[in-house]
């Protein structure tokens, strides 16, 4: 399914935001830019993009299973950035459970720029 705008909240289209990231295309410039492509990624299923952008040492803690699992029984309503620095970007993931509750996922993530890519490292929750 093809939007008007991102996944990710930004006024692009998602072929010309957050797809080439995912697809490989092009790298994330910024931490909130690899923060925003994970949360289209979990709109759009993509568990394998989830693990290799989550940092090496972080990996034995997030299974693909398990991402998968929680991106597909969930509907992803929108993303709502709070605040950002270079390292770190505090955001509200809204989302409908498979039990149709609506929830706020309410996170300050950090991350980490390492051999050129940024990576999720991980996150503080409220």
């Amino acid at each position: 399914m093809k939007k008007e705008s991102c996944y990710c909240g930004l006024n692009k289209k998602f072929q010309d935001c957050c797809e080439p990231i995912l697809k490989g295309v092009k790298n994330a410039t910024t931490a909130q830019d690899l923060m925003r492509s994970r949360y289209s990624a979990y709109a759009t299923h993509q568990a394998d993009y989830l693990v290799e952008t989550t940092h090496v040492s972080q990996r034995k803690h997030h299974l693909k299973s398990e991402i998968l699992e929680w991106a597909v029984s969930n509907q992803w309503q929108k993303l709502e950035v709070l605040h950002a620095t270079e390292n770190t970007v505090e955001f509200k993931a809204y989302y409908v459970d498979s039990q149709f509750i609506q929830h706020i996922h309410h996170e300050f993530s950090n991350f980490v720029f390492e051999k050129g890519s940024w990576y999720y490292v991980n996150g503080e929750f409220y």
